[in-house]
């Protein structure tokens, strides 16, 4: 008897598999980062093929390392990025572009156009989002105007589009060999397409976007079996039945299902999710309103949720981009070489700011620069703009449901740094809770996959399953918390109005 779940995560700097057994422990895991493209200021893309080379890489490197074959294995849990927009032929099974990643801000001008008849909440009531560059829509927009041949291609029905779920899904049941074309509702509710109520593609909105319905996946549930893997591939025959967007399985991995319960991962960037449950709630602060996931029949759960472009990618710019550091773990270590930041600020609006503020036109500044600032400093005030950035989303939260949270779990490779976890704690001024299994994003791909199955039986089982690792409580004077706030607040705003006519 299979006695093991195996979870493709797709994300945003690697694919990973990462195999659980029943208690949701990790057993073993396999990892490849891709490269991260950037072609210009402000264009972000990843290479879907080397993408889905890697997924079948890291598979066998997880089955590998555990000694295990298909027939352990009970079923497939895919994850992944979730606003990256991959369009390919179906004739071919070849990507027409390079996939256009969530960060990618090419696409303003086709937002602005969109925009000037309604403005950037045209949709929001139907889909819960405002126009804006982070979102799928706009990126198949971009590709079917800019790619030679495939507005002609996607008007004869001979192109596909998919986030990554998507394409590793199609890929993984054969592809051109009769390869399963379909999303989950977190994914659909990702790309303005799809109507948070009938949860079904917006036939005005697609007409308005001028995308032709024949390139989109079908919309399934979160949990369900949506096809087996085919013969070529080493779990060939096992079902795939489990996806969920990154941010929406890593809730789902913290057992956080019903109404009033959230959780924030730390990643490339941060994401805020606060479960709605069956009702959907329309922000006023700020906040997206998405689905959190729905199994099989099941009435769907929604979710409010902040979305931090840049968290984690900070600290991998300043390794990569300025050479600080030589791996993201020594930004602690350069962190704690000092007391504070010294009163220098970093707002990381690479891609402009996302929640709560939705300013596209705002790009990274770090302020507040004496002599007496050295490197330490501007370590610590990068991972002081994380946990500003949740803050400010967490108060955005409380605002819209009306019911303050009591403590916030966290997720996400971040979370393994002690000293932001306590900063966090400080500034939020609730308990910060760490959970035993960190990878809660690939765990929620798992326990979704597992649950349509019978692999487990019910959500109390996977209730039953969290574990709590580690909890930092608040320590920070109230005066010098209520003081920081209010340099980053005045940071933030030094950011605004960067972009115009002649400034990407």
């Amino acid at each position: 008897m299979a006695q093991y779940v195996i979870a493709i995560d797709q994300g945003t700097t690697s694919s990973r598999a990462i195999i659980f057994d029943k208690a949701g422990s990790i057993v073993s895991t396999g990892q490849l980062e891709h490269e991260q493209i950037f072609p210009q200021a402000g264009w972000v893309e990843h290479d879907p093929m080397e993408i889905w080379n890697n997924t079948r890489e890291v598979i066998g490197q997880a089955l590998s390392k555990a000694n295990l074959t298909r027939h352990d294995i009970a079923a497939v849990g895919i994850t992944n990025q979730r606003e990256t927009a991959v369009v390919w032929d179906r004739t071919t099974g070849l990507p027409v572009y390079n996939a256009i990643v969530w960060q990618d801000t090419r696409t303003q001008p086709i937002v602005d156009r969109l925009a000037a008849d309604g403005g950037v909440e045209r949709f929001k009531k139907q889909v819960g989002l405002p126009l804006a560059t982070y979102f799928s829509g706009t990126k198949i927009v971009w590709i079917l105007e800019n790619v030679e041949g495939a507005r002609e291609k996607a008007d004869a029905g001979q192109l596909m589009f998919g986030t990554t779920d998507s394409w590793v899904l199609w890929n993984l049941t054969g592809g051109l060999e009769g390869g399963v074309h379909a999303t989950d509702v977190t994914n659909a509710s990702r790309t303005m397409f799809m109507d948070l109520e009938t949860l079904a593609w917006d036939d005005d909105i697609l007409a308005a976007f001028d995308v032709p319905k024949s390139m989109l996946p079908e919309i399934r549930s979160s949990s369900e079996v949506y096809g087996h893997v085919n013969e070529h591939s080493l779990l060939r025959e096992t079902p795939i039945a489990g996806i969920l967007g990154d941010q929406q399985a890593a809730t789902f991995g913290q057992a956080a299902f019903d109404q009033g319960e959230a959780k924030n991962t730390y990643g490339t960037g941060n994401f805020l999710i606060f479960n709605t449950g069956t009702e959907i709630v329309h922000s006023k602060n700020g906040l997206l309103t998405t689905v959190g996931y729905k199994l099989g029949d099941e009435a769907p759960h929604y979710a409010l949720e902040g979305a931090i472009a840049v968290t984690g990618a900070l600290v991998q710019w300043l390794r990569d981009n300025l050479g600080m550091i030589s791996s993201s773990g020594e930004i602690e270590t350069l962190a704690k070489t000092v007391e504070d930041n010294g009163g220098a600020y970093f707002v990381p609006a690479f891609s402009g700011l996302f929640a709560p503020y939705w300013r596209s036109d705002a790009r990274g500044a770090l302020v507040g620069l004496t002599r007496f600032v050295n490197k330490g400093h501007i370590a610590r005030a990068a991972l002081e703009a994380t946990a500003f950035q949740t803050r400010e989303v967490l108060d955005a939260v409380n605002a819209d449901s009306g019911v303050p949270l009591t403590e916030l779990k966290v997720d996400g490779g971040m979370i393994a740094n002690n000293t932001l976890m306590q900063f966090q704690a400080d500034i939020l001024g609730v308990p910060v809770v760490r959970p035993v299994v960190a990878e809660t994003t690939a765990l929620g791909a798992a326990y979704a996959a597992g649950l349509a199955v019978g692999f487990w039986s019910s959500l109390d089982e996977l209730r039953a399953n969290w574990q709590e690792d580690s909890r930092w409580t608040p320590k920070m004077d109230v005066a010098e918390r209520d003081r920081l706030l209010r340099n980053w607040k005045k940071a933030v705003t030094k950011t605004f109005g960067w972009v115009d006519e002649d400034v990407n």
